[in-house]
């Protein structure tokens, strides 16, 4: 099987990924799409993925789009070092914990929303602060409700794939994650984690200040 992943270093989407990619230790190759200078408008990124948007992972040459659905594949392929608990209802509250993010709050602040929005770059940032708080608000509840180490339970699950890159982009609107104690404790504990530091968007090598 060839594998070919399409990302944005800075893109939560991306990182959420490339996380997973590494925990399962996944062979593939790694293209950068910088959104910053319309790469992923090209004619050749939209044949790959319509949507436009990063990620896109090519397996066996056929394209493959949105995040959530290429960690699902990813655990159903490459079981190892699962994250999705064993039961039924467990499995049901991770995918809740996660579309909180990737759902409701990642759209509403991303670039491309903000850009719709306003031109102006603080009413920018204002807008993608209101939804950041919402979702961020309504993630805390459910791990202070359902975590333990981690974001569900004691083991690392694709709901914290989704919350770090999501506590990090509000530590980039200028957000303190002390507002939100429980998600702060998950955050700083998975970022202590070999695989979750080397797939963050600082140790890229298109990173930039």
């Amino acid at each position: 099987m060839t594998m070919t992943f399409y990302h944005y270093w800075r893109s939560s989407c991306s990182w959420r990924v490339r996380w997973a990619l590494a925990l399962k230790k996944v062979p593939h190759q790694s293209v950068h799409i910088n959104l910053l200078r319309g790469e992923h408008t090209t004619k050749d990124y939209l044949q790959l993925n319509p949507s436009g948007y990063v990620p896109c992972l090519v397996i066996n040459d056929k394209p493959y789009g949105e995040s959530l659905a290429m960690l699902e594949w990813l655990e159903e392929a490459y079981p190892q070092n699962p994250l999705l608990p064993n039961d039924p209802l467990g499995r049901m509250t991770v995918r809740q914990l996660s579309l909180i993010v990737v759902a409701g709050t990642q759209p509403m602040q991303n670039l491309e929303a903000q850009k719709f929005f306003s031109d102006d770059a603080d009413e920018r940032a204002a807008y993608a602060r209101h939804w950041i708080a919402r979702g961020m608000d309504s993630l805390e509840k459910m791990v202070a409700l359902n975590g333990g180490k981690y974001a569900f339970g004691d083991s690392l699950t694709i709901a914290d794939l989704c919350l770090v890159p999501q506590a990090y982009n509000a530590m980039r609107f200028g957000m303190l994650l002390s507002g939100y104690p429980a998600t702060e404790q998950v955050y700083n504990r998975c970022r202590e984690l070999t695989e979750c530091n080397s797939s963050a968007p600082e140790k890229q090598p298109e990173a930039t200040p």
